[in-house]
């Protein structure tokens, strides 16, 4: 008797396309894979190709993996055979739709961000405490200006969310001889380099202590409008807040107003309520002089296909040995 074929579909991540040597090395994995890469198809039927939508729905008839992102539109109802989606964000919000939260289907998520986001939180800190924005305004100018720089060593830095993204910040901030706080889900038990850990609905307790708040939280009906106008008043008016979550945990209008009128000294974001778009261009967030803002850039590295296919890769052989696979997303809380 033939084996059982596993059908795997692939589409492009958003700014990074699957090269043909990572769609081989997928394929190499077990010759009972079949593998179809239908990112054209979920482009044309996106962009009212009623043609892409019909063939697209007959790949999807068959497939038992996918792996890519965003993924197709209803994919569930659309693929009875589907047992396995791949996200290769850390992100799931976008997979998390209710026919794939109510399903038995499995979703895993993309876990090599820790290195690149961590930095990308300390170069917002640094920027920030060593007043690089006046700096670099005033070289535009060619002024020559001194500005008295904040030191982040003895300075108590807030962790919301400890996951490996969050453990990596901390381990950073304990070289910059910081005292670090953090919430998690569950915080029973000690955590390396952190000196205390909150549960989630701790905020009134950690945010007056922060000099730095680093978000690194999914978003989730818990998290949505997390910090608003009342939280941002709780901080010191000294503070700095970084976010490389997601866009819609902090309140943009409160943000605006909270560093305008100096409720806090300054921020740096890389995710708005806007995105997957970018920022509007009549945010006031653009005309403030006290935030970094980058696109939504805190995850990506130039070798991210790369290492993101690699995890595909594994999670796919324990698929094929029918162990249990990693990095699987309670989809109920959203992460």
């Amino acid at each position: 008797m033939p084996l059982k074929l596993i059908n795997v579909a692939v589409s492009n991540m958003p700014g990074m396309p699957l090269t043909d040597a990572q769609k081989q090395q997928i394929q190499a994995v077990s010759p009972r894979i079949r593998l179809q890469d239908i990112g054209d198809l979920i482009d044309g039927e996106r962009q009212g190709n009623a043609d892409a939508g019909r063939k697209l729905d007959e790949v999807l008839a068959g497939i038992e993996v996918f792996f890519g992102a965003p993924p197709p539109r209803n994919i569930v109802s659309r693929s009875p055979k589907l047992r396995w989606i791949q996200s290769p964000l850390a992100g799931t919000d976008q997979f998390l739709t209710p026919d794939v939260v109510a399903s038995p289907v499995i979703l895993t998520k993309a876990r090599i961000h820790d290195q690149q986001i961590s930095e990308t939180v300390f170069c917002g800190m640094l920027m920030l405490a060593r007043h690089s924005l006046e700096h670099y305004r005033a070289q535009q100018q060619k002024q020559w200006v001194r500005v008295d720089p904040t030191i982040l060593h003895s300075k108590t830095i807030g962790i919301l969310g400890l996951g490996n993204i969050g453990q990596a910040v901390a381990r950073i901030a304990k070289a910059f001889g910081m005292k670090v706080l953090a919430t998690k889900a569950h915080p029973e038990g000690k955590y390396k380099n952190v000196d205390v850990v909150y549960p989630p609905g701790s905020l009134r307790e950690i945010l007056p202590q922060c000099d730095f708040l680093a978000i690194i939280l999914p978003i989730t009906a818990a998290t949505k409008n997390l910090i608003g106008a009342a939280e941002l008043k709780m901080m010191k008016p000294t503070a700095y807040i970084i976010n490389v979550a997601r866009g819609g945990i902090v309140d943009e209008e409160a943000l605006a107003q909270a560093l305008w009128e100096k409720w806090i000294a300054g921020a740096a974001f890389d995710v708005f309520a806007s995105d997957p778009g970018p920022l509007p261009a009549d945010s006031k967030l653009w005309d403030l002089p006290n935030i970094i803002i980058t696109p939504h850039n805190a995850g990506h590295r130039a070798d991210y296909a790369e290492l993101v296919t690699a995890q595909f890769i594994r999670n796919l052989k324990r698929y094929v040995n029918r162990k249990p696979l990693q990095c699987v997303v309670d989809k109920k809380l959203g992460y």
